[in-house]
């Protein structure tokens, strides 16, 4: 199984950016996907959850209405827009799939 997120980078508040998250290894359409994110000194958290087939869709609170998941099972990738971001949104965001962890991309929100 691998996991490889790309899209982080630096961008000001307010500003948006597109994480993806190409996946490997494992029949990518029979799992829900997951992004994490963790920020210094604190917990990794779940930030947005998408089941099989992209039916169903959940949030951590924090992000409701500025954050997107979505998946594309015919390119094995899950992708997470965001958009409206906060300084507070700083943090290494990573992709799950079961129990395996991409390495994640670093997203660092600062004027």
């Amino acid at each position: 199984v691998q996991l490889v997120e790309s899209g982080g980078g630096l961008v000001q508040p307010g500003g948006s950016l597109r994480l993806s998250c190409v996946a490997s290894g494992f029949t990518f359409s029979s799992y829900a996907m997951n992004w994490y994110r963790q920020a210094p000194g604190k917990e990794r958290e779940l930030v947005a959850a998408i089941g099989r087939g992209g039916f169903m869709t959940d949030y951590a609170d924090s992000v409701k209405g500025r954050f997107t998941i979505s998946r594309d099972d015919a390119k094995n990738t899950v992708y997470l827009q965001m958009n409206s971001l906060k300084f507070e949104d700083t943090a290494v965001y990573y992709c799950r799939a079961s129990t395996s962890w991409g390495q994640g991309t670093q997203v660092t929100v600062s004027s």
